[in-house]
């Protein structure tokens, strides 16, 4: 990945973006070519992997186990219109951009296809996402034979990180005044999120 040292962002950031991600994109090649599956994948820091499951009847981790995977991980992202900048009216030097958050995680690529192993992810894999909600669903709410027909429906997958190649493009080579037209252009479009990680990394 290319990344300018103004976009390189520090360890905290990167582990933050992990631990808080929705869904990512597992790639591996195969036999016959690249296969990529958007997955929602849950970060265990402390086994430095990301574990996720995939469809049972999604071949691709057929092909996935014991191969090296590309997960690409993404936060916020958003067009930035050369009309935000102050520079504009400066000098009229500007173009239109996009800014983005993202983390490329390298690793070997391991299928689990036990049913407590799967038990365990889909528990945590689920508090992970219910635990803001005011009132979480909990695996348990589900009649117990109808879960465990669900987990003979699916495979886990875990990637063992090995490298994280991790890019933070949020402005932080504008001038000041620049930043500032950023932020409020992204909040008028209602982009909270994109205005919220231009606030937070700039300079």
């Amino acid at each position: 990945m290319y990344v300018p040292a103004q976009f390189a962002p520090g360890d905290e950031d990167v582990e933050r973006l992990l631990a808080r991600h929705g869904a990512a994109d597992l790639i591996t090649a195969g036999p016959d070519g690249l296969d990529a599956t958007m997955l929602p994948l849950l970060y265990d820091g402390d086994q430095g992997t990301l574990l996720g499951h995939f469809a049972r009847n999604n071949d691709h981790w057929k092909r996935a186990d014991g191969r090296q995977g590309l997960v690409i991980v993404r936060g916020p992202d958003s067009y930035i219109s050369p009309t935000w900048y102050a520079s504009k009216a400066e000098h009229g030097r500007v173009v239109p951009t996009w800014n983005y958050v993202t983390a490329h995680v390298h690793g070997p690529v391991t299928i689990h296809d036990d049913v407590d192993w799967l038990e365990s992810l889909v528990r945590r894999l689920t508090d992970a996402h219910e635990t803001d909600r005011p009132v979480p669903w909990r695996v348990d709410d589900a009649p117990e034979k109808f879960f465990h027909g669900m987990l003979r429906a699916i495979v886990g997958v875990e990637v063992r990180i090995e490298r994280i190649d991790a890019k933070f493009k949020l402005s932080q080579n504008r001038p000041d005044a620049d930043i500032d037209g950023v932020v409020a252009g992204l909040q008028s479009v209602g982009d909270t999120a994109g205005a919220e990680a231009v606030a937070a990394h700039r300079p």
